[in-house]
């Protein structure tokens, strides 16, 4: 009985943190990441120096009218995440 209880509360920690992580982004998500990065690069520089990952995006996009063309372009082409399940 014992046995059972620990190997049932060992699975429900396993499947409790595989539903923890974040959905791996799709091959069309990472190949707009890169193409946005190479096309902003030079904005990334300028207006948003030393930040990174979600301050960084938050950043270009409040930067939206200094942006260059290209990289205006690359990051209208990023797909949208779809929101997160109510719950």
């Amino acid at each position: 009985m014992k046995l059972r209880i620990t190997l049932t509360l060992a699975a429900l920690a396993v499947a409790g943190s595989a539903l923890a992580q974040p959905p791996a982004p799709s091959p069309e998500m990472m190949a707009a990441r890169q193409a946005m990065r190479q096309a902003c690069a030079a904005d990334m520089k300028t207006l948003c120096d030393g930040k990174e990952g979600r301050e960084m995006m938050q950043c270009m996009r409040a930067s939206n009218d200094k942006l260059s063309a290209p990289c205006k372009d690359a990051m209208s082409k990023m797909p949208q995440r779809p929101p997160p399940p109510a719950g």
